[in-house]
């Protein structure tokens, strides 16, 4: 099997905090493994698995690692290893997908760097998760559900995602390798009052990033700017020719600003301190 990775990134928030967990398998001359990265506002830790312990089911969202799953419906997590103790479950309401894949017809394009996927943009979470010894309760909380697939991450690139009160929003603006040549490749959503909107590279949008986390998002009469105003950045593993030795910042839960307006007329414009943002460059 070629050098290649394969991972899942379920969020789960609510008023008082933020949880993500990153299950993966990556492939690097020919060795597999598998991962469990474990996000908190204020910790993150990463766990190495044995491939035998991956179980990846044939049909929608099901992922079996150790003695957690994911799934579309929820989360059953038990990890106890020296420095980290990580049980419950959550229960997710239905998910909201998009209306068709995010990569557009770069879905059919062959030796892509990285495909992404939006399993769900938004959808309710119920129950508790305990994370050594700090119990996050879920009531009606909210989650959000991405996966990437390829061989490497973007040399450089901006990654937004955010709930607000009428709905949530995702970006992705990256260096994207094809061929012999670069561009510029954008992809985002903003779902608002049950309606989604579409900004990306195949329907004509274009990009600036004009500061450290900050960019600006242009397609015909919509414009969509986010900002982020200060990080709270964790390190993170992300692949890089397929192995996970590549160390990346998200910060979980960070303060940002988020304007989008459609043909001059400003849909929302607001300042959020649950904010989800990573900046590489």
């Amino acid at each position: 099997m070629r050098d290649y990775f394969c991972g899942w990134y379920f969020k789960c928030q609510n008023d008082t905090g933020t949880l993500a967990f990153i299950p993966a398998f990556h492939v690097k001359d020919h060795e597999r493994t598998c991962s469990l990265q474990v996000i908190t506002q204020d910790e993150n830790w990463n766990l190495d698995f044995d491939c035998a312990d991956l179980r990846i089911g044939k049909r929608g969202l099901q992922v079996r690692l150790g003695d957690s799953v994911f799934t579309e419906s929820g989360m059953a997590v038990d990890v106890r290893t020296e420095g980290l103790e990580v049980y419950g479950k959550v229960r997710f309401g239905p998910l909201r997908p998009l209306k068709y894949d995010i990569m557009g017809p770069f879905c059919f394009v062959p030796f892509m760097e990285c495909r992404h996927s939006v399993y769900s943009m938004e959808h309710s979470v119920e129950g508790r998760i305990c994370v050594n010894g700090r119990e996050y309760s879920f009531e009606q909380g909210r989650g959000y559900i991405e996966g990437d697939r390829g061989h490497s991450f973007p040399k450089s690139y901006v990654w937004s995602q955010c709930h607000f009160s009428e709905g949530s929003l995702m970006l992705s603006v990256a260096d994207i390798p094809l061929g012999c040549v670069n561009f510029t490749g954008v992809i985002a959503v903003v779902v608002y009052r049950g309606k989604e909107y579409r900004l990306a590279t195949y329907l004509g949008a274009k990009a600036v990033i004009s500061g450290p986390g900050e960019v600006c998002i242009r397609q015909s009469g919509a414009v969509l700017r986010a900002r982020l105003l200060e990080r709270a950045k964790r390190p993170l593993l992300a692949p890089e020719g397929g192995a996970m030795t590549r160390i990346i910042h998200e910060s979980p839960e960070c303060r940002a600003v988020y304007s989008f307006w459609v043909d001059g007329r400003t849909l929302f414009s607001f300042e959020s301190c649950r904010a989800a943002f990573e900046y590489e460059q």
